[in-house]
């Protein structure tokens, strides 16, 4: 069945209570339950069973199915397969799923199943193994397929190189669209799915591409380097992954040649990568804004103990810096209980603000959208916002307090208190980003403990201080 058949199908899938998804697009648990009696089995058609029901799935399908199953079960599927199971399968699942597995699984079994997968597909498993494993998997590999991966794995983590798959389609300048035409039809080495021809000369050093519409729609007669479109845009091995992405979405590209040192084309990246990177990062982004590492949901308890305590840490180092800023206004706080009532409240509209100034200009940093004109004008923009908002959230803040405490100097403190953290807010939320940008420091990483520790102590400071000023004087 092919995988038009699966989507046409999909619609009336949502009605059946053993459809692989349910009407909210999630595994549907009674299919999962058919799948473990079937696994559970000691039968010879369950094994026939099984392959029934994943044979006809997408890639990404199975991976969700092995996420739903327990860990041996997840195995036992695999072995179930056998030669049918697609190793592909675990790109789709959680990096932990993927580790566990690859460890249970022998290495003569994996390298089996990696000759049958696209070259990116095999880097994303063979990277995370260690050396020894890693080189016995290859070496079991044959001879082309070995050094096309090793090149792959020698390109830096999360660069072009890395994520490219090594299959494509080059031609000299002088065949013509007969010839290149009857190429595609006979060779039979050639990758399953392209989107465009690169013309190369005799060093692999590209000239041009030839879109697949261009060449299905001209003469036979016709020269490549007639039709082909000269302005080939490509992107560096060592390119980061992201940096791809943005020529990708710079240029509206479906496909891009990724070549080496020598400017000599290697790989291509796909339009199906770009969004797998753009994926990666983005949830990257999130996890680090939030200080959990690289958790995902599949990891163990202790796994996830251990990627947020660090930031935890950081946290409770900053909120003790806070709490000393309190501590040098206890007097204060003795005579007046309303202040420690009303502190919190500075310091969230600080936080609150400063985050979301933070969020603008990570995501303009990571979108590659601020030059230096842009980023005179964001800081402006942002201090003017930090003045207005102060201004609007004073006067509503401090007609509260003067109104619940019937002291209308109360009310003056907190809302000066209130402009003097929205804008400082704001300019931290802007320039801490900024800062650790210039420092070759991810921004997503550190910003928001930066940015709420800044908001807290001066506003803390600010509210405290102008309150023993004010009540000190008058």
């Amino acid at each position: 069945m092919s995988e038009d058949d699966h989507i046409a199908a999909e619609p009336d899938a949502a009605a059946d209570p053993f459809a692989l998804r349910d009407e909210s697009g999630h595994v549907n648990a009674a299919w999962i339950e058919r799948l473990r009696g079937h696994l559970h089995g000691t039968e010879v058609d369950d094994r026939a069973e099984i392959a029934a029901m994943i044979e006809p799935l997408h890639a990404a399908d199975t991976g969700d199915v092995l996420e739903a199953l327990e860990s041996f079960e997840r195995l036992e599927l695999i072995r179930s397969l056998g030669d049918r199971f697609d190793y592909s399968v675990l790109t789709e699942v959680d990096e932990s799923i993927r580790a566990e597995l690859t460890d249970d699984l022998p290495n003569a079994e994996i390298a089996r199943g990696l000759r049958g997968i696209d070259s990116d597909d095999a880097v994303t498993i063979l990277e995370d193994l260690d050396d020894v494993d890693k080189n016995e998997i290859l070496g079991r590999l044959p001879a082309f397929e070995r050094l096309s991966l090793k090149r792959s794995l020698d390109y830096p983590e999360e660069s072009a190189g890395r994520r490219m798959q090594t299959d494509f389609i080059a031609i000299p300048p002088f065949w013509d669209v007969g010839q290149t035409i009857d190429y595609l039809r006979a060779e039979k080495e050639l990758p399953e799915e392209f989107y465009q021809i690169y013309v190369v000369d005799a060093a692999y050093h590209v000239i041009g591409i030839v879109a697949l519409d261009r060449l299905l729609r001209s003469e036979r007669p016709q020269k490549v380097d007639a039709i082909m479109n000269d302005v080939a845009h490509t992107v560096e091995a060592a390119m980061d992954q992201e940096a791809a992405a943005h020529v990708f979405e710079r240029y509206d590209l479906v496909e891009v040649g990724v070549i080496d040192d020598s400017e000599r084309l290697v790989g291509v990246l796909t339009i199906d990568d770009i969004v797998d990177i753009i994926h990666e990062e983005v949830s990257e982004d999130m996890r680090m804004l939030a200080g959990v590492g690289d958790e995902d949901i599949s990891d163990t308890v202790f796994g996830a103990l251990r990627s947020r305590v660090t930031w935890l840490v950081v946290n409770l180092v900053t909120a003790i810096l806070a709490s000393l800023v309190i501590g040098l206004f206890d007097a204060t706080l003795e005579q007046m209980v309303a202040l420690a009532v009303l502190m919190p409240i500075v310091a969230s509209m600080g936080g609150n603000a400063g985050t979301q100034t933070m969020t603008v200009t990570v995501r303009a940093l990571a979108m590659r959208e601020l030059d230096s004109r842009k980023i005179r004008r964001l800081i402006i923009r942002e201090m003017l916002v930090g003045v207005l908002n102060g201004g609007i959230f004073a006067v509503l803040i401090g007609l509260i307090t003067a109104v619940r405490f019937a002291n209308p100097g109360l009310g003056a403190v907190i809302a000066m208190a209130m402009v003097i953290n929205m804008i400082a807010a704001g300019t931290a939320g802007i320039l801490i980003p900024l800062g650790l940008d210039r420092l070759k420091i991810d921004p997503a990483i550190a910003s928001s403990v930066f940015v709420t520790t800044i908001t807290d102590v001066i506003g803390f400071f600010a509210f405290l201080g102008l309150a023993s000023l004010w009540f000190g004087l008058f």
